[in-house]
């Protein structure tokens, strides 16, 4: 009894510790900050993406080999015309491959485009990446379809020291990692959120208006919620409904989709993947909301477009596609039957810039790599690429919007 006591006794003591430290460590911290409010606002002491990144390693020296019959280029995403997210994808990176190949492909040698993808990418799927790198021997890759592919993928890349071009993730967390073989196409979430949450914040002005957020949970979805939430949060713009539903889950999409539009919101931002928006899209139209609903740049996805139907009229978006690229768009709809969409035109200018840079490097990965870097300004279909630091692009986001079932661009 007498050490069940003692023991009591001492885990009291210690918890009274802790609670004294952590009350004194806060209050410290707290008088620190109200005596030197400057530190709050004070930049960081480097900035890592604001250096360019460079690769000063060995490998330029490399002579190009010889006895080659073909050059290849490595594609992580599916080689399936028909998959649902990265059919037109792969579709648009083969116009593109037989554009190079009817030019001479690289000094006589035709390039060759060699997939590899799984539905599962972080189990199978980095296997068979890491088998077209190594065994294959490509110059470079282009891919993934989506943000948490391309994460995949760079993880690959940076051991191998291999050129990889991202034509689909508006992740900015992909060029966190400071890796100098790492090109991303499409401008990111928080260049989006930057001006989609300015007109945003137009159409909240007035007496009582309201905003409702439904977001979903896969990775690119929570990401992109992050920013836009962030960037409305700087204006003191905090929604009244703020949901965050499971993926694929029409039960769930439903459910949230219903409980916002019976809250009567002005404004609803729906951050989803194609798929789930056209679903939020058409509940709450279905349940008679009046709501003016702002969406992510997955609404101008062609599975958006084809699933929510009429029922997207009026919705606003940024619009990462161009009015460029005419040839490529007939090309692509003679072959599919339809237009592409922005990613898909994105993924043709990815193979175009690649297959540019090696006829200027050669073959060799690092000296493509740099080609690949030199190119910023080049003018592609779905307009300019021009990178920052970090390998990310920068061009100019617009936005647009649904008009008798087409897209416009909001002026």
């Amino acid at each position: 009894m007498e050490q069940t006591n003692a023991s009591a006794l001492r885990a009291r003591a210690r918890n009274r510790n802790r609670l004294f430290r952590a009350f004194f460590g806060l209050r410290s911290v707290a008088l620190i900050l109200f005596l030197f409010p400057s530190l709050l606002a004070q930049e960081p002491h480097f900035d890592g993406r604001k250096k360019e990144l460079e690769y000063p390693g060995p490998g330029r020296e490399e002579p190009e080999p010889k006895g080659l019959t073909e050059v290849r280029i490595g594609y992580f995403g599916p080689s399936d015309a028909s998959h649902p997210l990265g059919g037109d994808l792969w579709l648009a990176a083969q116009i593109a491959i037989e554009e190079a190949n009817s030019a001479g492909g690289y000094r006589g040698l035709p390039f060759r485009l060699l997939p590899a993808w799984s539905e599962n990418p972080w189990g199978s799927g980095i296997t068979n990446v890491t088998r077209l790198v190594y065994n294959e021997r490509v110059w470079a890759l282009i891919g993934g379809i989506d943000a948490t592919s391309t994460h995949l993928a760079e993880q690959v890349t940076a051991k191998a020291r291999l050129p990889l071009i991202g034509p689909a993730s508006t992740d900015e967390s992909v060029g966190y990692a400071y890796v100098p073989w790492m090109f991303s196409m499409l401008p990111t979430d928080r260049q989006q959120a930057f001006l989609l949450c300015a007109h945003l914040r137009d159409a909240l002005k007035g007496t009582n208006k309201r905003l409702a957020v439904i977001s979903t949970n896969d990775h690119d979805s929570h990401l992109a919620a992050v920013e836009f939430k962030a960037e409305l949060a700087k204006s003191g713009i905090v929604p009244f409904r703020d949901l965050e539903v499971t993926s694929g889950s029409q039960a769930h999409i439903a459910q949230a989709a219903n409980d916002v539009s019976s809250a009567k919101p002005d404004v609803v931002l729906l951050v989803a993947n194609a798929i789930d928006s056209a679903r939020l899209v058409r509940t709450l139209r279905d349940s008679n909301s009046k709501a003016e609903i702002f969406g992510s740049c997955a609404f101008g996805r062609r599975l958006f477009v084809e699933a929510a139907g009429r029922e997207a009229e009026g919705a606003i978006f940024p619009l990462l596609e161009s009015v460029q690229g005419r040839d490529f768009k007939q090309k692509f709809v003679a072959r599919s039957g339809h237009s592409p969409d922005f990613a898909a035109t994105q993924t043709y200018d990815a193979v175009r810039l690649l297959t540019e840079a090696i006829q200027k490097a050669g073959l060799n990965r690092a000296l493509i790599r740099d080609a690949v870097r030199n190119l910023s300004g080049w003018e592609g279909a779905n307009g300019l690429v021009r990178w920052d630091a970090v390998g990310q692009n920068t061009r100019t986001v617009r936005l647009g919007t649904f008009k008798e079932g087409q897209i416009q661009v909001i002026e």
